[in-house]
């Protein structure tokens, strides 16, 4: 029985009910959520839509995210076709006819009366080769967009795969994603955009990783590294002699595929209306890693677990494939300078995979920092993103820490609001850092911010006790991107949370 999930609700009402959805959010790109911090002050005020509109997560996504865990969105449900900001794509297409859309519904209630999908997809084949596959897409889209059930449209989306034959789902799923991608072609040519004309999209892909430390080169050399460790398994599996080590490096496939879904699919869904490929190629990715996971859980490697691993790197070799040949020359061409650029820098945060020590990109490097957000009265913009003086107060007022910053001249600039452990009167604000310590603490005082401006450390942790509780005072030194020391910040922290914590443990 599915568990209903009240839109309505704020996400840390539902979290509290449901703890397995900070995973599944979390995976869809609300990484917030699983920071305590924020779960417990702005997750209060927060809605999965509203935080869906706030970083352009599709509700399609979102919905179909919860339908394959088991839950049942309820409440008001928000318009779930193209996603929030979506920019227009110059290669969109006319919209489907109102006389194709009645036939398409008229598909999906054939299926949801129990006929055959073989003979649904006769019919549909008759009445639809004719029409370009991105152009379906887009209609399954619209249906969703008007209320129609995911679970109805999804059934739609397997008469599509069909439609392209095959004898498995892999190989219907395979030449759907080729069409598709064949078809975006055809739009693009026809749409003649200048800055596509007479270009071939797997030779500037090639271009591209050709660069050092290109994030398009870094992608393949990934690849190149992951086909290495596939054959390594398969010989091993082989001669019997699979050790954990090996299974683990396999395993580091789950990151590469992070690094598609967090810089690759929504920027493909989101700035240029591409979303056929990337959707099937994520659910992919996830099967994958998931079954992965669900054989390191498994202690007995007897044949049938052995037989699961085979057909996973199957599905990875094809998808090693389907990176090559679709995902990857489809933002060859699409993608701008300033956006590779940006993702070059956010893969940054990101593990190492398969042993692929990242390379630099010279020009990315000394590129200034880029962002496409304007200035607008009242907001601070910054490169992560921009928001007003009463959006940033209240967040560094939020945040669970008193926070002091003390600027490259010793002098006090910034105390955020709230009871504090160690006061600090805002008479203190333009004055000396020093001026608020007693003299038998000053030398002490001294000798951090020296050692952060030479250089010599970047951080100091106290713990101290104060009124009977355990405290975590931590110095650090400010830098800009140059190494150019700013000033320090100083976090007070309460933390007998932790004590409580581990204790119960």
């Amino acid at each position: 029985m599915a568990k209903q999930i009240d839109l309505n609700q704020s996400v840390y009402t539902l979290v509290k009910q449901y703890p397995e959805l900070k995973d599944i959010m979390a995976d869809l790109g609300f990484t917030e959520v699983t920071k305590k911090a924020m779960l417990n002050s702005v997750g209060k005020v927060m809605t999965i839509p509203k935080g869906a509109k706030m970083k352009h997560i599709s509700m399609i996504d979102v919905a179909r995210a919860l339908l394959a865990n088991g839950f049942e969105p309820a409440g008001d449900m928000p318009a779930v076709g193209a996603a929030p900001g979506a920019k227009p794509s110059a290669k969109a297409a006319s919209p489907m006819s109102d006389e194709r859309k009645a036939m398409l519904k008229g598909y999906l209630k054939r299926l949801g009366d129990g006929e055959d999908l073989e003979s649904v997809r006769a019919d549909f084949v008759a009445h639809f080769s004719d029409v370009e596959a991105s152009e379906i897409m887009e209609a399954e889209q619209e249906l969703l967009a008007e209320g129609t059930p995911l679970q109805e449209v999804q059934q739609l989306c397997d008469v599509h795969s069909a439609l392209f034959h095959g004898a498995t789902r892999e190989e219907q799923i395979a030449n759907a994603e080729k069409e598709v991608a064949a078809s975006m072609d055809r739009r693009n040519a026809a749409a003649a955009a200048p800055d596509l004309k007479g270009v071939d999209k797997n030779e500037r892909a090639r271009a591209l990783a050709g660069i050092t430390g290109h994030p398009m080169r870094q992608f393949k050399r990934e690849n190149d590294a992951l086909e290495k460790i596939i054959a390594a398994v398969r010989e091993a599996l082989a001669d019997d002699s699979l050790t954990p080590e090996l299974f683990a490096q396999l395993r580091e496939i789950s990151v590469h595929y992070a690094k598609k879904g967090d810089l690759i699919y929504p920027l493909l869904k989101v700035n240029y209306g591409i979303s056929g490929p990337s959707d099937v190629m994520w659910t992919v990715d996830d099967e994958i890693r998931d079954e992965l996971g669900e054989l390191a859980q498994i202690e007995a490697h007897d044949s049938a677990w052995r037989d699961r691993l085979e057909k996973v790197i199957v599905r990875a070799e094809e998808m090693i494939y389907k990176e090559s040949n679709i995902l990857f020359p489809i933002c060859a061409v699409n993608f701008t300078q300033a956006e590779w650029f940006s993702i070059y820098q956010d893969e940054k945060d990101y593990a190492v995979v398969f042993g692929v020590e990242r390379e630099t990109w010279d020009e990315a490097e000394q590129a200034p920092a880029l962002t496409d957000v304007l200035p607008r009265d009242g907001e601070v913009v910054m490169p992560g993103g921009h928001m007003t003086v009463e959006q940033l107060t209240a967040l560094l007022n939020t945040i669970p820490l008193e926070i002091s910053f003390i600027d490259a001249d010793n002098i006090n600039r910034f105390f955020n609001e709230g009871p504090k452990v160690f006061k600090r009167p805002q008479a203190a604000i333009d004055r000396e850092v020093f001026s608020c310590h007693p003299p038998k603490i000053e030398p002490m005082v001294r000798a951090i911010l020296d050692s952060f401006r030479s250089g010599e450390k970047d951080s100091v942790p106290v713990w101290m006790e104060k009124n009977g509780r355990t405290m975590l005072v931590t110095y650090t030194a400010v830098r800009d991107r140059n190494g150019k020391y700013l000033g320090t910040v100083e976090l007070v922290q309460d933390m007998e949370f932790a004590k409580a914590h581990f204790s119960e443990a």
